[in-house]
């Protein structure tokens, strides 16, 4: 009965921390663009990109000879 002295004290600060955490992401604006996270992994960043002329692809063709 008496580690309820201290765990009841702790559980409401780890709570209250939470709350202030919470507080502070809304300031913050954490939580305003909720559509650009899915709309980020659908982009495929892993292709390499388009040369812009053909010499960039001629000098890409080297390096993997």
């Amino acid at each position: 009965m008496n580690v309820l002295v201290y765990l009841v004290p702790l559980a409401l600060m780890l709570g209250g921390l939470g709350l202030v955490a919470f507080l502070w992401s809304l300031k913050s604006g954490q939580y305003e663009d909720l559509e650009g996270a899915a709309v980020r992994v659908l982009s495929d960043d892993d292709l390499p990109e388009t040369p812009s002329d053909g010499r960039a692809a001629d000098r890409s063709r080297e390096r993997v000879k």
